[in-house]
């Protein structure tokens, strides 16, 4: 597209400005998978706690409820294979929980290994502590859903103010203005053109920003 723009307007610094958002629109893309693997694993915790809640309350003993539900929750990775080696070998299991709590996405494994903690302690049931952590989790995601969904509104808004000025010029070639030529072979149109390139991008970064905040809650 760049390449096209480029040639339309007969200046390199549409080109210049593909190359420039290349990286960046990368950097975006591989946020978002992030977030997407981040949310898997969130959610994978959660189908964790459900698992283990079943094998225990089936009459398997912790650390084998935990090689199972590690098994058939794959979403875990390297901290699955940690969890099940804990488990297998006889190792510090709320350790090896606490340790994998770090990783993004996992943070409720915490939870777990505080209600192993107690449940060997104490002699407290494991079970209904996990099923109570797994109702809470559950509620967290759902409510993260429910904000993200009401938020949807506002992330069409700020690709809306990103694709503006692009249509705003395609009118204007419609109505025969030529805003390339005069946007990349005058004076005045190169100071309208950086100037308005840095207010969008500031604006997008500060709806972004709101939005992500909102998001967070």
């Amino acid at each position: 597209m760049a390449c096209a723009v480029a040639l339309l307007g007969r200046s390199v610094l549409p080109l210049i400005a593909g190359l420039v958002a290349v990286p960046l629109a990368r950097r975006w893309l591989e946020k978002r998978r992030a977030r997407g693997e981040e949310d898997a694993k969130g959610a994978g915790v959660v189908d964790l706690c459900g698992a283990l809640v079943g094998e225990l309350r089936a009459g398997h003993e912790p650390g084998q409820a935990l090689l199972v539900a590690v098994r058939d929750t794959d979403v875990l990775g390297e901290a699955g294979a940690r969890l099940s080696a804990a488990a297998r070998f006889g190792g510090d299991v709320p350790r090896a929980l606490v340790q994998a709590a770090g990783e993004p996405g996992l943070d409720g494994l915490a939870g777990v290994a505080a209600c192993w903690r107690v449940a060997v302690g104490s002699g407290a049931g494991l079970a209904a502590g996990l099923a109570r952590l797994e109702s809470a989790l559950r509620a967290d995601r759902r409510r993260r859903e429910e904000l993200r969904a009401q938020l949807s509104g506002a992330w069409s808004t700020v690709v809306l103010l990103a694709v503006l000025p692009v249509l705003g010029m395609g009118l204007g070639a419609a109505l025969g203005a030529r805003p390339l030529e005069v946007l990349l072979h005058s004076t005045a149109g190169l100071v309208c053109l950086v100037t308005g390139g840095l207010l969008e991008v500031c604006g997008l970064l500060w709806a972004a920003r709101i939005v992500r905040a909102g998001e967070a809650g």
